[in-house]
């Protein structure tokens, strides 16, 4: 290659010699000559240069050096520096220039390029929840959203002949390097258009190539759009400090406002950022900041845009600066609907798509109940060995998710951003409305009777099971009603081992309780809450029953736009599954309504009833007491309470109950949106298949029976003769009393 470029480059110089030297001769002598000299002054050179390649590849034979090659060399050399200096300004020269320009970003790109643009997270009424983005947040305005005197501030620091110069100051320029170099006081020199076009288009090394691609690109930037144009784009484009790109998210990062509300003193201090974000910055060193802003301040009365007087007023205010812990409302249900994002459009939509996700949440009774939780945990939480707690709010018409607090304090240490309301628990008693729902479905009545007795289960391979009652007692003949009104243990057990314990499972997993899909390790006591569910699952499985048995899936996100406004997508109401009659829900909430059915093992004041109001509700407590729940409903919305500890250490065994753990929260958020909230609908409308029966043989005693069902003469308590011996051969039996209750 090096010799072809040699030869190239010497044949090239050697014909430039000659053209010039036959112009000339043209010029001077008649055309009659031509031949003859062209013959003289061509010939010799091309017979000169055959023999001094020939020379050059006699490697092993030297010849003596004749007196006429002596004249040879000087023009040899002559032609090849001729020849080499044209190929370096007419071909390499061109060719490298053009290979440089071709490798420029178009300054198009500026007009382009779109920052990454936050996903707003908003509750009901469009109200901020969180903002997700990935590494820098940007929320573009336009120029005229932006007051004059931040734009003053700006141009007046950064580039005072901005509306002057093509896009380059090479007086700027000329004291930068004169700064840089003689006072080792190292200055940028760039307009806001270079900065600009470096930010956006350019990488961020700091190089001759890349400086001069920089002045460039924005002469030719200056050439494409108008001032007012780059500067909007240069307001929205620039590096703030942290995560703020832009002039909005740094209005909003360190002083909570929009950049249209910022005061002269707030958009001088914000100004002074770019030149150094991190020096600057007003939280890591507000002395070097207020020094910072007293400078841009004095630049815009150098500039004409402020006074004296304006000077010292603005620079002497008092700033208030947003406080910069990180801004998150009802961080676990946040949490809760970014999961469903990633999974829906991905990661990159998500954390660069500026979307606005409007969810169901109402931030107002999200923050009434975050307050209820907190306040009961901190007074009974001591003495119940309680620390932590989680409450869900569901819609019943439409299955959405009102509030939902996942524990007690998200930022508490080590625990607290772990979220009960989808985590696995015992249920304990709360699970039985869903066996009873099946016993409902299947030919038993709320008068049916079911002997509260003595039982043993025997299964091969397994040690015998005998349920006993939390208190410990047998109670006889009882009803249904009363059965699950009480919450008896013994009478669920026999229940769920004549319909099967698969049957429950079933049913359980047709009202909502996905997790049970895939279980096979359970038996009898599922219907006591030996298989773990969510507080998620289970208040939406309440509300089924308050949907007069139809199942929906459970709705957090109600719209979701692009950032351009159009809707990408919106919730539709569904019908949902109807998995229970209307007449057995009915039935259902009828006993779960029933304060006076519910007296014998809970007393008549009680946090299980609010005066004034039908409402349906369950307890349930885990073995050993290490899970306490409360969940009920109105035919408007459903609430679910669990208490406990993450750790799983257990509750106070004497004082911690059914009453005294979960259900005091539950009543107060329930009487919250019975009093306070448009969810004060009460009374359960009774369906045209439900028939009452009212018998005036026992004293007026009524019941509800579905009419298509077969129902008793007479609603008298059959008498248990065998209660009494039952009772005297328990208390001589010691026995381990079974905890899953209440």
């Amino acid at each position: 290659m090096l010799k072809m470029f040699l030869a190239i480059t010497a044949s090239i110089g050697t014909v430039i010699i000659n053209l010039v030297r036959t112009t000339l001769y043209i010029l001077k002598t008649a055309q009659k000559n031509l031949e003859c000299s062209a013959q003289k002054y061509i010939k010799p050179v091309v017979l000169r240069f055959v023999s001094k390649v020939k020379h050059f590849k006699r490697k092993t034979k030297k010849t003596k050096i004749k007196e006429s090659s002596r004249l040879e060399l000087p023009f040899m050399l002559k032609g090849f520096g001729i020849g080499f200096l044209a190929c370096f300004l007419f071909v390499f020269v061109p060719y490298s220039i053009y290979s440089w320009f071709k490798l420029l970003p178009s300054p198009e790109g500026l007009a382009k390029a779109v920052p990454p643009l936050p996903t707003q997270i908003l509750d009901s009424k469009g109200r901020l929840l969180f903002e997700v983005y990935q590494d820098k947040k940007s929320e573009p305005v336009k120029l005229d959203q932006v007051p004059d005197h931040f734009k003053n501030a700006l141009i007046a620091v950064e580039d005072s002949k901005f509306y002057s110069h093509p896009g380059v100051d090479l007086k700027g320029l000329i004291r930068a390097a004169y700064q840089s170099i003689a006072k080792d006081n190292l200055q940028g020199g760039s307009t806001i258009t270079q900065q600009l076009v470096k930010n956006v288009l350019l990488s961020p090394e700091r190089t001759v190539s890349r400086k001069l691609k920089e002045g460039v690109l924005s002469i030719l930037a200056e050439r494409i759009y108008t001032k007012d144009q780059i500067l909007e784009m240069y307001i929205n484009n620039i590096p703030f400090g942290g995560v703020a790109i832009g002039a909005q998210a740094a209005a909003d990062k360190y002083f909570g406002k929009d950049i249209s509300e910022l005061d002269i003193a707030e958009s001088a201090m914000l100004a002074g950022l770019p030149g150094a974000p991190t020096s600057y910055s007003p939280i890591l060193d507000l002395e070097s900041a207020k020094k910072r802003q007293l400078y841009v301040l004095q630049r815009m009365v150098d500039q004409g845009y402020l006074t004296q007087e304006q000077m010292d007023t603005e620079n002497n205010k008092t700033l208030h600066f947003y406080d910069q812990g990180i801004y998150i409302r009802a961080p676990h249900f946040v949490s809760y609907v970014i999961e469903q994002l990633k999974d829906k459009y991905g990661e990159r939509m998500l954390y660069k798509g500026g979307l606005k996700i409007y969810t169901s949440l109402d931030l107002d009774l999200q923050d009434q109940v975050d307050q209820i939780l907190e306040e009961e945990i901190s007074k009974n939480g001591k003495k119940l060995y309680i620390s932590n707690g989680a409450a869900l709010v569901i819609d019943v018409e439409n299955s959405s998710i009102l509030a939902y607090q996942g524990s007690v304090d998200y930022f508490k240490d080590s625990w607290g951003s772990f979220d009960v309301v989808r985590a696995p628990r015992q249920p304990g008693s709360s699970i039985k409305p869903v066996t009873y729902s099946l016993a409902l479905s299947n030919g038993f009545t709320a008068a049916s009777i079911i002997n509260d007795g003595p039982v043993r289960y025997t299964t091969k391979g397994s040690a015998p099971y005998s349920p006993v009652n939390y208190d410990g007692r047998f109670h006889g003949n009882v009803s249904l009603r009363q059965a699950l009104a009480n919450s008896y243990n013994i009478p669920a057990v026999k229940i769920a081992a004549v319909l099967g314990a698969d049957k429950v499972k079933e049913q359980g997993r047709k009202l909502g309780l996905r997790s049970w899909e895939g279980i096979d390790n359970y038996g009898l006591s599922i219907t006591l809450g030996g298989v773990e569910v969510s507080l998620l699952e289970l208040t939406n499985v309440y509300a089924t029953f308050a949907r007069g048995g139809v199942a929906k899936e459970l709705n957090s996100i109600v719209r979701i736009e692009q950032s351009d406004g159009q809707v990408l997508f919106a919730s539709k109401e569904t019908s949902g599954e109807r998995v229970l009659t209307p007449e057995v829900s009915y039935i259902l909430s009828h006993i779960l309504s029933d304060n006076n059915a519910r007296q014998p093992a809970f007393g008549v004041n009680n946090n299980l009833s609010i005066p004034g109001y039908t409402v349906a509700v369950k307890t349930g407590t885990t073995d050993n007491k290490r899970d306490n729940w409360t969940l009920g409903y109105t035919p408007s919305f459903a609430v679910g309470v669990w208490v406990g500890n993450n750790n799983n250490t257990v509750m106070n065994q004497t004082l911690a109950s059914g009453l005294s753990g979960a259900a005091p929260i539950w009543n107060k958020i329930t009487t919250y949106m019975l009093k306070n909230t448009a969810y004060n609908r009460q009374d359960f409308l009774m369906p045209d298949g439900i028939y009452v029966m009212v018998d005036k043989n026992c004293n007026g005693k009524s019941e509800v029976f579905v009419k298509s069902q077969k129902y008793p003469l007479s609603l008298c308590q059959p008498i248990d003769n065998n209660k009494a011996k039952n009772e005297k051969k328990r208390a001589e039996t010691p026995k381990t009393i079974d905890r899953s209750d209440f």
